[in-house]
């Protein structure tokens, strides 16, 4: 389990590790191609890995873009 740290007081958010992966078919330890994120995004794996998408594109990168 993951947990990102709140900050000024706010409670910390626990989250899956690797529950994008699963969501997606791909395997632990490798990079989760842009196309499979895109789809992701766009709710094709349904509307668990959407939220997780964006989770992972807002909270654990801080919103940047790569």
């Amino acid at each position: 389990m993951g947990t990102v740290k709140g900050k000024g007081g706010k409670k910390a958010i626990k989250f899956q590790t690797g529950g994008l992966h699963r969501s997606t078919h791909t395997p632990a330890g490798q990079k989760i191609p842009a196309s499979k994120k895109a789809a992701a995004l766009r709710g094709d794996y349904g509307p668990k890995a959407a939220k997780q998408a964006r989770f992972a594109k807002n909270v654990l990168t801080g919103g940047r873009k790569k």
